[in-house]
């Protein structure tokens, strides 16, 4: 910051300076001081003398000149800055103009007027282009010199100063009684400060206060958003010439005033310390301080420069040194201003001849840490004519010129009648315009018909997608709705859904908007989220859901396990969404999975470039192959009874293996006739599509039954080595199946457009076939609607009121017949509606066909990949939910499709379930289910979890003594009750910070949160004699990179979840996990502070009854949330939270402030209380909700609290 500070205008200047300017002032005065301010004013004429050695090489910390420039000879440098954005160093003079040099050669990069009369007070650069400040105009101009705007000031301003406060606004500051506050976006005046003390000629700001420095020689501190004065430092009796602050610590040089005889620059500097708010030792320097910054590269330093060009470096709190001082070559010239760069590393000097001197401690300078690339003007390029070898045989003669002559026309002279300008003609008026036109002079006026719409161009809409926008369909979020385009081919239910983010996180976005159910949906912001909808296709299987609650392993990435944990959530949830974060969490350590490509990158999923239909169908062999596995290593309690047929083999070691198994035999015939047979077990089966000849141009009309036979008993001619032959030779490979699977999995591998056409044109035949089925019978009388309780009752298969419209893009049957002999081997064929009364189900025929080995497979999923340009697709589920699902969540027992999108659940028809229209509906996944095949299971769930888990564990961590034990564990005798109180507190890292994006209006939207994983959990004793003693606290360990610990609200340090350094309690997430579902299957009920976060994170559902929150305990409606700290110190007189987060102190605390709830309670009516309560928010609001007697407060409020309560952000 430059002197000019103390001039109203410019001074005047000695002829020794500029032959133009008067005689006024002294020489070895600042010719820019108001002569009016500085009367009398006394400066040494001698200065100091001490010799400087001319610097012979740059030493590291060392200073010495690199260049110097001249802008214009004899005028005054008023103002100097280094560009912030790239390494340019700026000057502006006393006339008005400016110039840019660039790097440390100081090349001229731009030179421009500013203002044609004012001198430059202050330039400040900007991303898009430098603020230019004189005393009645704000400028702004590209970094080329073109005008972005003209800011003209209030008549009378006189302007010295200005501070950038954000990206977007800024204060100006001068001798007038008032600071201006500026929006550069809108280029307006946004507020208007009065300053009790006029004359700001110096502005600093830090993250606690803006300072002004006064021509009066005080400096004030004010309040960041208001503007008003909360402290106030009488530094100097004369007058302020500079300051700065760094840290805690202020220092300002200026001039004292000494009686009669005027001002005196005071070699003494002032410095205060911001923490007490008042002065320490004055520090005395050997130059006449005129400018002064912190140059804070190794330590604290001070450059204080003198108006003659001395320059001495200094520690604020120390003694400065003489051999410290070092000396600008001014010529005799004055310096006029100073700036340091945002590296430290260089020092720019302007003097009274028109000089800029660049000073820096190293040769290869950088005036910024990082600083964009500079735009330089394109060089001029002056078209030369080539040196031509005539005698060359190769010379192209169309290389020479040829002169023009006036005499021959060119071949690019069109005639005028070609290249005069034709204009469109307008559009003839409208005659219904012209028959109502009243004429008023030459004026015609009418009605607008509204027959055209105003300068636009009608489009053609097509019915097709007229009708698809009509769909009674889901709508956008009700926060942020997008609008719709208005011709979209995807219906609204079937879009990818998303969450809208608001500055309450997820609290008040309205789940049940998307699902009126009481079945749960899965959120999709998790990495690797596509697979929500399979993770639904198995929860809706009986057999799965009962299998893996009951399977429990001592492996810490169990699938099973987490399929286990999460399907437990999904049977509490009453229609709430639920997360798969710790199912997630686990399928990302499998190394299969990662190995089939499985694992998706963030952008992969964000940009739409993975392959969904192709990955789900491989993640759907993956998982079924990997709970074959998992459950095969370790069955828990048997999830199904004995098999009912001998035929299953090695299949009937899993229940999943029992449930999807198929024996399948594969024989390879070799021309010599051999033939080799391989038994084996298959869990799924993939449709192979015939081969179309290219001599045929339309496709075959197939039955799906019969592409699906072929596909299961499959015959393909391959080459492969033959034992008899030894060589490779065409084999000819066959399958047969032994049984029948009680479901039936088929992967629809339509991955080409070759397979979507095929798939299209077989679901046109089936429809052309249904329409003439219907054509030819007779009409039948049509019966009244049903009622709405009876429409949620699905018959199987088709129904008699199906339509032959509704079978528009259906090619699969609802209901297969599916039988094998030994004489005809496998049959499927599909099941005709009209049958299916004739044989009901349980009937004597239905038994004997089932002895025969015939059995009926209705269609029970389907999942389709939706094509969406906009969005980049997603992957849904086609689901029929059976009666137990009703029974459980509804109390009723039917059957019914439904649609789950991710956490949009919606009952659907059964036609809609197996339509696809291939061009956005392509189908990926098909599962048939025998009928009745749950009655050879048992579907009994016995939780596997016992009190075993709160036991004593060895810890995971090497350095881990019994002497750092933070718990005491459970007693058998202590075994927790249903009812007992646990208090509960958890701590977070975070694993991705999170994605957010401003908007126009200046708000911020969350694109995705940031990915927390649990730390630690702390669970203390609620009752009893060892009350408020932990039972539980352990440290997480994690295998994926921790991004940020949050140290400050967390207090986890780096090195707390490794095995190998930690000093912790260490264990993994599935024990501490199992040891919580323990605690909460008992019934205990949890105290604790937000809570809903950690259950949220820890990935836990638990009944509010057994939760008690004392976030909502001592709230009011409508109100701001309260800070734990907050409460504890004003109902407990606890001071807690002091350096860091501690678990266990919280979780005690929330206890304590219970039972101080339950106290207050007892004591009087709810209006006592709410009285109470009342109390609690008038003190906060007069103490700004920061606890008495500390620095920090509760300033930013942990991410915990922002994150479910953001309001306590400002605790």
């Amino acid at each position: 910051m430059n002197f000019d500070g103390l001039d109203a205008g410019m001074g005047e200047y000695s002829p020794s300076l500029h032959g133009t300017l008067d005689a006024g002032l002294e020489p070895s005065m600042d010719p820019h001081l108001n002569p009016t301010l500085l009367q009398a004013v006394e400066l040494d004429p001698e200065g100091l003398a001490v010799p400087v050695p001319e610097p012979v090489h740059l030493m590291e910390g060392m200073f010495s000149e690199l260049h110097s420039v001249v802008s214009e000879v004899g005028i005054p440098v008023t103002a100097t800055h280094f560009d912030v954005q790239e390494e340019m160093l700026w000057m502006g003079n006393h006339r008005g103009h400016v110039t840019s040099f660039f790097g440390p050669t100081m090349g001229r990069y731009s030179s421009f007027q500013v203002h044609s009369t004012d001198d430059i007070r202050h330039i400040q650069s900007l991303e898009t282009g430098v603020l230019f400040l004189s005393k009645c105009n704000l400028k702004c101009f590209t970094r080329g010199g073109l005008v972005m705007f003209d800011y003209p000031m209030d008549e009378g301003a006189d302007m010295h100063s200005l501070l950038m406060t954000d990206n977007n606004t800024l204060l100006m500051g001068g001798l007038q009684n008032y600071v201006v506050e500026m929006d550069l976006n809108t280029v307006q005046e946004t507020q208007k400060f009065t300053v009790e003390v006029p004359g700001v000629a110096i502005m600093r700001q830090t993250s606690r206060f803006f300072f002004c420095g006064h021509t009066s020689g005080k400096v004030t501190l004010r309040d960041l958003r208001s503007f008003k004065m909360e402290h106030e430092f009488d530094a100097f009796s004369g007058s302020l010439s500079d300051f700065d602050v760094h840290g805690n610590l202020l220092a300002a040089c200026g001039f004292s005033s000494r009686g009669l005889n005027g001002l005196a620059c005071d070699r003494f500097l002032m410095v205060y310390d911001l923490r007490m708010m008042r002065a320490v030792t004055p520090l005395q320097v050997h130059v006449d301080p005129l400018f002064l910054r912190f140059i804070p590269t190794y330590t604290s330093r001070l450059a204080i420069i003198s108006q003659t060009g001395q320059c001495q470096f200094c520690e604020p709190t120390g003694l400065a040194n003489v051999a410290d001082i070092f000396h600008v070559n001014t010529v005799g010239q004055l310096l006029m201003s100073f700036d340091v760069s945002s590296s430290k590393q260089a020092l720019a000097f302007g003097d009274s001849g028109g000089c800029v001197h660049l000073w820096s401690d190293a040769p290869e300078v950088s005036f910024n840490d990082y600083s964009r690339e500079t735009d330089f003007a394109l060089p001029c390029l002056v078209d030369t004519l080539p040196q031509l070898d005539w005698n060359h045989d190769l010379l192209p003669l169309s290389l020479i010129p040829t002169p023009l002559t006036s005499t021959e026309p060119l071949l690019s002279d069109w005639p005028t009648a070609l290249v005069t300008p034709s204009p469109r003609r307008a559009p003839p008026v409208d005659p219904e315009i012209l028959r109502t036109m009243k004429t008023v002079g030459f004026i015609g006026y009418a009605a607008n018909p509204r027959t055209r719409p105003r300068n636009q161009v009608p489009y053609k809409i097509k019915d097709v997608e007229l009708e698809y926008d009509n769909y009674n369909q889901v709508p956008e979020s009700p926060i942020g709705r997008d609008e719709e385009p208005h011709l979209y081919m995807v219906p609204k239910k079937f879009r990818k859904v998303t969450i809208k983010y608001s500055k309450l996180g997820l609290e008040d976005f309205d789940f049940k908007h998307y699902n009126r159910t009481l079945f749960a949906g899965l959120e999709p912001h998790i990495p690797n989220a596509y697979c929500n909808c399979m993770i639904q296709v198995l929860y809706f299987l009986e057999p799965i859901r009962c299998l893996v609650q009951n399977h429990l392993c001592q492996k810490e990435f169990c699938l099973a396990c987490e399929l286990g944990f999460l399907f437990h959530m999904l049977d509490l949830s009453r229609g709430d969404p639920c997360q798969a974060s710790n199912f997630l969490r686990a399928f990302r350590t499998i190394p299969e999975a990662s190995a089939l490509g499985l694992i998706l990158a963030d952008s992969d999923e964000q940009t739409g470039k993975a392959r969904l239909g192709r990955l789900i169908q491989s993640w759907n062999r993956f998982i079924l192959t990997q709970l074959h596995q998992e459950t095969q290593e370790q069955e828990g309690p048997q999830a199904y009874r004995g098999a009912s047929s001998s035929s299953l083999g090695s299949s009937g070691e899993s229940a999943i293996g029992k449930l999807f198994g198929c024996e399948v035999e594969n024989s390879s015939l070799c021309r010599c006739g051999k033939e080799t047979v391989r038994s084996s077990l298959t869990l799924l089966f993939t449709m192979h599509y015939p081969e179309q000849n290219s001599q045929e141009k339309t496709v075959k009309e197939y039955d799906f039954a019969e592409i699906l036979k072929k596909s299961i008993c499959l015959e393909q001619s391959t080459q492969a080595w033959c034992e008899n032959c030894e060589k490779y030779q065409p084999t000819v490979q066959t399958r047969n199946i032994r049984c029948l699977p009680d479901v039936l999995v088929i992967n629809c591998e339509v991955n080409s457009a070759k397979e979507a056409e095929f798939w299209k044109v077989q679901a046109e035949y089936a429809f052309s076939k249904a329409m003439q089925k219907e054509a030819m019978e007779p009409t039948k009388p049509k019966e009244p609607p049903p009622l709405p309780n009876e429409w949620c009752l699905d018959m199987e298969g088709f129904t008699f009121d199906t339509r032959a419209e509704d079978l528009r893009h259906v090619w699969i049957p609802l209901t297969m017949k599916m039988s094998i002999s030994k004489s005809q081997g496998l049959e499927i064929s599909s099941w005709p509606e009209g049958e299916e009364v004739s044989v009901p189900i349980g009937s004597k025929a239905a038994a004997s066909e089932e002895a025969e080995g015939a059995a009926l497979y209705d269609l029970v999923v389907t999942v389709p990949h939706i094509l969406d340009a906009r969005t980049g697709g997603n992957l849904v589920a086609h689901i029929k939910v059976g009666e137990t699902y009703h029974q459980r969540k509804e109390g009723v027992t039917h059957q019914q499709w439904y649609l789950f999108n991710d956490f949009l659940i919606e009952p659907i028809d059964k036609t809609e379930a197996a339509q696809f229209d291939v061009s956005w509906k392509v189908p990926a996944i098909l599962y048939y289910a025998k009928r009745n095949y749950h009655s050879k299971y048992d579907l009994r769930i016995k939780n596997p979890i016992d009190a075993s888990v709160l036991l004593t564990e060895a810890s995971l961590a090497r350095k881990q003594r019994k002497s750092h034990a933070t718990f005491i564990p459970l007693m058998v005798s202590e075994m927790p009750q249903a009812g007992d109180l646990v208090g509960l507190d958890a701590e977070f890292v975070t694993l991705n910070q999170e994605e957010a994006e401003l908007r126009s209006d200046g708000t911020k939207s969350t694109i995705k949160p940031s990915q927390m994983s649990v730390a630690r959990i702390t669970c203390v004793r609620g009752q009893g004699p060892n009350e408020g003693v932990p039972f539980i606290d352990d440290y997480i360990s994690t295998q994926e990179q921790v991004v940020d610990y949050l140290t400050q609200y967390s207090g986890i340090k780096p090195g707390d979840l490794d095995a190998k350094i930690s000093s912790k309690h260490l264990t993994t997430l599935k024990s501490t996990y199992l040891k919580l579902r323990f605690l909460i299957d008992t019934g205990v009920r949890f105290v604790g502070h937000g809570l809903q976060k950690d259950f949220r994170v820890i990935n836990l559902l638990v009944l509010k009854d057994q939760v008690i929150d004392t976030v909502y305990l001592f709230h009011l409606p409508r109100k701001r949330m309260i800070s734990l700290r907050f409460l504890a110190w004003y109902f407990l007189d606890l001071n807690i939270q002091g350096e860091t987060h501690d678990s266990i102190e919280d979780a005690r605390t929330a206890l304590q402030l219970y039972r101080k709830y339950l106290e207050l309670s007892r004591g009087g009516s709810s209006d006592e209380v709410r009285k109470v309560l009342k109390g609690l928010y008038e003190k906060g609001r007069q103490l700004d909700w920061k606890v008495p007697d500390s620095d920090a407060g509760d300033g930013q409020g942990s991410p915990k609290s922002s994150a479910v309560f953001p309001s306590v952000m400002g605790l």
